[in-house]
Protein backbone atom coordinates (compact mmCIF):
# COMPACT_ATOMS: atom_id res chain seq x y z
CA UNK A 1 0.00 0.00 0.00
CA UNK A 2 2.97 2.45 1.22
CA UNK A 3 4.57 1.65 -2.42
CA UNK A 4 1.36 2.47 -4.34
CA UNK A 5 0.77 5.81 -2.70
CA UNK A 6 4.00 6.85 -3.19
CA UNK A 7 4.22 6.03 -7.05
CA UNK A 8 0.71 7.73 -7.41
CA UNK A 9 1.90 10.46 -5.34
CA UNK A 10 4.96 11.02 -6.92
CA UNK A 11 3.36 10.39 -10.30
CA UNK A 12 1.04 13.90 -9.73
CA UNK A 13 3.73 15.82 -8.45
CA UNK A 14 5.62 15.06 -12.35
CA UNK A 15 2.73 16.01 -13.65
CA UNK A 16 2.58 18.86 -11.95
CA UNK A 17 5.63 20.36 -12.40
CA UNK A 18 7.99 18.48 -14.98
CA UNK A 19 9.85 21.90 -15.87
CA UNK A 20 11.88 22.41 -12.83
CA UNK A 21 14.44 24.74 -11.34
CA UNK A 22 17.02 25.82 -13.77
CA UNK A 23 20.72 25.14 -12.70
CA UNK A 24 23.80 26.55 -14.67
CA UNK A 25 24.53 22.87 -15.17
CA UNK A 26 22.67 21.22 -18.36
CA UNK A 27 21.73 17.91 -17.93
CA UNK A 28 23.35 15.18 -20.38
CA UNK A 29 21.54 14.24 -23.68
CA UNK A 30 21.82 10.86 -22.45
CA UNK A 31 19.10 11.89 -19.30
CA UNK A 32 17.03 13.11 -21.62
CA UNK A 33 15.94 9.25 -23.16
CA UNK A 34 12.19 9.46 -21.66
CA UNK A 35 11.02 9.69 -18.46
CA UNK A 36 12.45 6.32 -17.62
CA UNK A 37 14.42 4.92 -14.32
CA UNK A 38 18.06 5.74 -13.54
CA UNK A 39 20.92 3.23 -13.18
CA UNK A 40 24.01 3.57 -11.35
CA UNK A 41 27.08 3.19 -13.89
CA UNK A 42 29.70 3.47 -11.57
CA UNK A 43 30.30 4.14 -7.80
CA UNK A 44 33.13 5.87 -5.98
CA UNK A 45 34.20 6.75 -2.44
CA UNK A 46 35.64 10.27 -1.26
CA UNK A 47 36.86 9.97 2.49
CA UNK A 48 38.58 12.68 4.64
CA UNK A 49 35.86 14.58 5.75
CA UNK A 50 34.87 15.28 9.26
CA UNK A 51 30.65 14.72 9.43
CA UNK A 52 29.88 16.33 6.38
CA UNK A 53 26.71 16.93 5.78
CA UNK A 54 25.81 18.77 2.35
CA UNK A 55 28.32 18.70 -0.92
CA UNK A 56 26.86 21.67 -3.66
CA UNK A 57 28.17 21.76 -7.29
CA UNK A 58 29.92 24.69 -8.77
CA UNK A 59 28.91 24.18 -12.14
CA UNK A 60 30.45 27.72 -12.92
CA UNK A 61 33.80 26.62 -11.85
CA UNK A 62 33.62 22.67 -11.73
CA UNK A 63 34.49 22.51 -8.22
CA UNK A 64 32.28 21.25 -4.99
CA UNK A 65 32.05 22.89 -1.68
CA UNK A 66 31.62 20.22 1.34
CA UNK A 67 30.01 21.51 4.57
CA UNK A 68 31.59 20.01 7.75
CA UNK A 69 30.67 19.91 10.99
CA UNK A 70 34.15 19.11 12.37
CA UNK A 71 35.33 17.62 15.70
CA UNK A 72 34.94 13.68 16.55
CA UNK A 73 31.29 13.28 16.85
CA UNK A 74 28.40 14.35 14.47
CA UNK A 75 26.62 16.27 16.84
CA UNK A 76 24.87 19.00 14.69
CA UNK A 77 23.37 21.46 17.34
CA UNK A 78 26.71 21.75 19.25
CA UNK A 79 27.69 25.67 19.25
CA UNK A 80 31.60 25.08 18.99
CA UNK A 81 33.30 26.54 16.45
CA UNK A 82 34.63 23.81 15.08
CA UNK A 83 32.72 23.58 11.70
CA UNK A 84 33.99 24.45 8.17
CA UNK A 85 33.35 24.54 4.55
CA UNK A 86 35.78 22.44 2.09
CA UNK A 87 36.43 22.96 -2.00
CA UNK A 88 37.15 19.79 -3.94
CA UNK A 89 37.71 19.17 -7.34
CA UNK A 90 35.50 16.98 -9.29
CA UNK A 91 38.01 14.00 -8.45
CA UNK A 92 38.22 14.81 -4.72
CA UNK A 93 41.84 16.50 -4.26
CA UNK A 94 41.33 18.90 -1.94
CA UNK A 95 41.71 22.33 -3.24
CA UNK A 96 41.09 24.57 0.21
CA UNK A 97 40.75 23.01 3.16
CA UNK A 98 39.08 25.89 4.73
CA UNK A 99 37.28 27.61 1.56
CA UNK A 100 36.32 30.77 3.61
CA UNK A 101 38.25 32.36 6.53
CA UNK A 102 35.23 32.54 9.34
CA UNK A 103 34.46 30.20 12.04
CA UNK A 104 31.51 27.64 11.75
CA UNK A 105 28.94 25.75 14.44
CA UNK A 106 27.68 22.71 12.18
CA UNK A 107 27.54 23.95 8.81
CA UNK A 108 24.72 21.91 7.23
CA UNK A 109 22.62 22.40 4.07
CA UNK A 110 24.16 24.41 1.07
CA UNK A 111 22.76 26.38 -1.69
CA UNK A 112 24.94 27.57 -5.33
CA UNK A 113 23.76 29.93 -7.66
CA UNK A 114 26.77 31.29 -9.67
CA UNK A 115 29.37 33.21 -6.88
CA UNK A 116 27.08 33.05 -4.78
CA UNK A 117 26.72 29.95 -1.96
CA UNK A 118 24.47 29.98 0.87
CA UNK A 119 25.14 27.45 3.91
CA UNK A 120 22.91 26.95 7.01
CA UNK A 121 24.49 26.57 10.59
CA UNK A 122 21.88 26.00 13.87
CA UNK A 123 20.16 29.53 14.31
CA UNK A 124 21.03 31.35 11.11
CA UNK A 125 22.06 31.38 7.80
CA UNK A 126 25.70 32.41 5.72
CA UNK A 127 25.93 34.00 2.67
CA UNK A 128 29.50 33.95 0.66
CA UNK A 129 30.84 35.16 -3.01
CA UNK A 130 33.00 32.58 -3.77
CA UNK A 131 35.24 34.47 -5.83
CA UNK A 132 35.75 37.69 -3.59
CA UNK A 133 35.85 35.43 -0.36
CA UNK A 134 33.15 38.23 1.25
CA UNK A 135 30.99 36.70 3.86
CA UNK A 136 27.97 37.64 5.90
CA UNK A 137 26.12 35.43 8.63
CA UNK A 138 22.75 36.54 9.53
CA UNK A 139 20.95 35.43 12.59
CA UNK A 140 17.30 33.70 12.20
CA UNK A 141 15.64 34.51 15.33
CA UNK A 142 13.17 32.10 16.72
CA UNK A 143 15.06 29.30 14.67
CA UNK A 144 16.31 26.26 16.10
CA UNK A 145 17.80 23.85 13.87
CA UNK A 146 18.31 25.30 10.38
CA UNK A 147 18.39 22.28 8.02
CA UNK A 148 18.69 22.94 4.57
CA UNK A 149 18.12 26.38 1.96
CA UNK A 150 17.05 27.48 -1.29
CA UNK A 151 16.01 30.39 -3.32
CA UNK A 152 13.44 31.11 -5.21
CA UNK A 153 11.33 33.71 -6.64
CA UNK A 154 14.25 36.22 -5.28
CA UNK A 155 13.66 34.71 -1.56
CA UNK A 156 15.53 32.11 0.72
CA UNK A 157 13.65 29.54 2.35
CA UNK A 158 15.39 27.56 5.63
CA UNK A 159 13.73 24.77 6.62
CA UNK A 160 14.13 24.26 10.54
CA UNK A 161 14.12 20.39 10.78
CA UNK A 162 13.60 19.90 14.95
CA UNK A 163 11.03 22.91 15.42
CA UNK A 164 9.05 21.68 12.52
CA UNK A 165 9.10 25.27 10.50
CA UNK A 166 9.54 27.18 7.24
CA UNK A 167 10.82 30.50 7.42
CA UNK A 168 11.71 32.62 4.83
CA UNK A 169 14.38 35.68 4.29
CA UNK A 170 14.05 38.78 1.75
CA UNK A 171 15.68 39.38 -0.20
CA UNK A 172 17.76 36.15 -0.58
CA UNK A 173 21.23 38.07 -1.79
CA UNK A 174 22.07 39.76 1.65
CA UNK A 175 25.30 39.96 1.76
CA UNK A 176 25.61 43.51 1.22
CA UNK A 177 26.42 45.00 5.18
CA UNK A 178 23.66 47.55 3.81
CA UNK A 179 20.82 44.92 3.02
CA UNK A 180 18.58 44.47 5.95
CA UNK A 181 16.77 41.40 4.70
CA UNK A 182 13.00 40.33 6.39
CA UNK A 183 12.90 37.43 8.05
CA UNK A 184 9.66 35.46 8.03
CA UNK A 185 8.36 32.40 9.35
CA UNK A 186 6.22 30.97 7.10
CA UNK A 187 4.49 28.42 9.00
CA UNK A 188 5.15 25.87 11.66
CA UNK A 189 3.67 22.34 13.60
CA UNK A 190 2.48 20.70 10.39
CA UNK A 191 3.91 17.70 11.59
CA UNK A 192 6.39 17.58 8.27
CA UNK A 193 9.91 18.07 9.89
CA UNK A 194 11.01 19.67 6.40
CA UNK A 195 14.55 18.43 5.47
CA UNK A 196 15.43 19.26 1.90
CA UNK A 197 13.89 21.74 0.16
CA UNK A 198 13.80 22.00 -3.82
CA UNK A 199 11.88 25.42 -6.02
CA UNK A 200 10.16 24.18 -9.37
CA UNK A 201 9.40 26.65 -11.94
CA UNK A 202 5.61 26.41 -11.29
CA UNK A 203 6.33 28.63 -8.08
CA UNK A 204 5.80 25.63 -5.87
CA UNK A 205 8.27 24.58 -3.23
CA UNK A 206 9.00 20.93 -2.59
CA UNK A 207 9.81 19.59 0.65
CA UNK A 208 10.76 16.40 1.84
CA UNK A 209 10.82 15.55 5.71
CA UNK A 210 12.92 13.78 8.44
CA UNK A 211 11.71 13.05 11.88
CA UNK A 212 13.99 10.18 13.71
CA UNK A 213 11.14 8.21 15.60
CA UNK A 214 8.32 8.87 12.82
CA UNK A 215 7.44 8.36 9.04
CA UNK A 216 7.79 11.44 6.53
CA UNK A 217 6.73 12.22 3.22
CA UNK A 218 6.74 14.93 0.06
CA UNK A 219 4.86 18.09 0.40
CA UNK A 220 4.53 20.67 -1.84
CA UNK A 221 4.13 24.56 -0.88
CA UNK A 222 2.11 27.16 -2.98
CA UNK A 223 2.56 30.96 -3.17
CA UNK A 224 0.97 31.86 -0.59
CA UNK A 225 2.08 29.10 2.05
CA UNK A 226 -0.50 26.62 1.68
CA UNK A 227 1.25 22.91 1.94
CA UNK A 228 -0.34 19.91 0.36
CA UNK A 229 1.01 16.46 1.04
CA UNK A 230 2.17 15.03 -2.56
CA UNK A 231 3.32 11.39 -0.96
CA UNK A 232 2.44 10.02 2.48
CA UNK A 233 4.89 9.46 4.96
CA UNK A 234 7.36 6.26 4.06
CA UNK A 235 10.32 7.02 5.36
CA UNK A 236 13.23 9.52 6.52
CA UNK A 237 14.12 11.99 4.00
CA UNK A 238 17.21 14.39 3.67
CA UNK A 239 18.19 15.18 0.46
CA UNK A 240 15.95 16.18 -2.90
CA UNK A 241 16.45 17.16 -6.35
CA UNK A 242 14.31 16.74 -9.12
CA UNK A 243 15.63 16.94 -12.81
CA UNK A 244 14.64 18.60 -15.86
CA UNK A 245 12.41 15.68 -16.76
CA UNK A 246 10.19 15.98 -13.25
CA UNK A 247 12.16 13.16 -11.66
CA UNK A 248 12.90 13.17 -8.33
CA UNK A 249 16.21 12.16 -6.49
CA UNK A 250 16.13 11.63 -2.67
CA UNK A 251 18.12 10.26 0.18
CA UNK A 252 16.40 8.10 2.73
CA UNK A 253 18.13 7.41 6.39
CA UNK A 254 15.29 4.59 7.05
CA UNK A 255 16.89 2.80 4.14
CA UNK A 256 20.54 4.08 3.75
CA UNK A 257 19.79 4.88 0.62
CA UNK A 258 20.16 7.33 -2.80
CA UNK A 259 16.92 6.76 -4.78
CA UNK A 260 15.39 7.73 -8.24
CA UNK A 261 11.67 7.79 -9.08
CA UNK A 262 10.43 8.08 -12.29
CA UNK A 263 6.68 7.85 -13.90
CA UNK A 264 8.11 4.72 -16.10
CA UNK A 265 10.02 3.08 -13.17
CA UNK A 266 8.78 3.80 -10.01
CA UNK A 267 11.29 3.80 -7.39
CA UNK A 268 14.74 2.74 -7.98
CA UNK A 269 17.91 2.35 -5.70
CA UNK A 270 20.81 3.91 -7.14
CA UNK A 271 23.25 3.01 -4.19
CA UNK A 272 22.81 1.59 -0.38
CA UNK A 273 24.90 1.14 2.79
CA UNK A 274 24.85 4.46 3.78
CA UNK A 275 24.48 5.07 7.87
CA UNK A 276 23.54 8.94 7.07
CA UNK A 277 22.92 10.22 3.55
CA UNK A 278 22.11 13.72 3.84
CA UNK A 279 21.94 16.90 1.11
CA UNK A 280 23.59 15.88 -2.07
CA UNK A 281 24.00 17.80 -5.33
CA UNK A 282 24.16 16.74 -9.07
CA UNK A 283 26.74 17.88 -11.80
CA UNK A 284 26.34 16.59 -15.19
CA UNK A 285 25.59 12.33 -14.58
CA UNK A 286 27.17 12.36 -11.32
CA UNK A 287 25.21 12.39 -8.07
CA UNK A 288 28.00 13.55 -5.24
CA UNK A 289 26.14 12.27 -1.37
CA UNK A 290 27.72 12.79 1.72
CA UNK A 291 27.70 10.29 4.32
CA UNK A 292 27.24 12.53 7.95
CA UNK A 293 27.42 8.85 10.01
CA UNK A 294 30.79 7.39 7.74
CA UNK A 295 32.74 10.93 7.01
CA UNK A 296 32.38 9.82 3.58
CA UNK A 297 31.56 11.29 0.02
CA UNK A 298 29.83 8.42 -2.41
CA UNK A 299 30.39 9.36 -5.72
CA UNK A 300 27.66 7.77 -8.25
CA UNK A 301 27.45 8.18 -11.85
CA UNK A 302 24.30 7.19 -13.53
CA UNK A 303 22.69 6.63 -16.86
CA UNK A 304 19.60 5.71 -18.75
Amino acid sequence: MKRNLLLAGLAALALAGCAMHQHDDPVPHALHHGPGPLRPVSETTLTGFAFPESVGCDAREGVLYVSNFGGTEPRGADKDGKGYIMKLALDGRVLEQRAFDVTMNKPKGIWMAHTRLWVTDIDGVWIFDTVSKKSRKLAIPGITFANDPAVMGGALYVSDNRADALWRVEPADFLDAGVQPKITQVWSKKEINPNGLWPSRDGSLLIVGLMADQQRGIYAMDRDGNVKTVVQPFGRLDGLYQLHDGTILFTDWATGSLNHWSLAGGVVQLAKDFKGPADFCMMRDTIYVPDLQKSEIRVVKVAR
